[in-house]
């Protein structure tokens, strides 16, 4: 079923994800996971996520859902309406190209506000 819809999202954004890529988008989902109940790094390993994912469809769209869910339980009204609105827009923002790079994602960012990115995440996402 995951590769179906991997297949599915390749087909629809005509680009798929590195593989270093995925593994560094996939190891700050799952550091955000174990950061748990330390919601200050979980938001950290989220953003991070994020700037990674921002050129993938899917992936970006998977970060917002990720953000919604952890803003949800911390009972931040303003964070999870602000993570609806990133859902329903970050696929069609990746998939034409307009998309604040480096920004956290987070509501407090600004929806559109280009941000510096990590060092280490510019190496990665090869914007040297």
């Amino acid at each position: 079923m995951r590769k179906t819809i991997r297949k599915c999202v390749a087909a629809c954004t005509g680009k798929t994800m590195p593989a270093a890529v995925r593994r560094a988008f996939e190891d700050e989902l799952r550091r955000a996971r174990d950061a748990a109940p330390d919601t200050r790094a979980m938001w950290t390993a989220l953003e991070r996520a994020h700037i990674i994912s921002q050129a993938w469809a899917w992936p970006h769209t998977r970060a917002h859902w990720h953000m919604f869910r952890l803003a949800v339980r911390c009972r931040d009204r303003a964070e999870t309406v602000g993570q609806v609105v990133r859902i329903l827009v970050a696929g069609a923002g990746s998939l034409t190209g307009r998309v604040p790079y480096g920004n956290t994602g987070r509501t407090a960012a600004g929806i559109s506000t280009p941000m510096p990115l990590p060092e280490d995440l510019r190496l990665l996402l090869g914007r040297a």
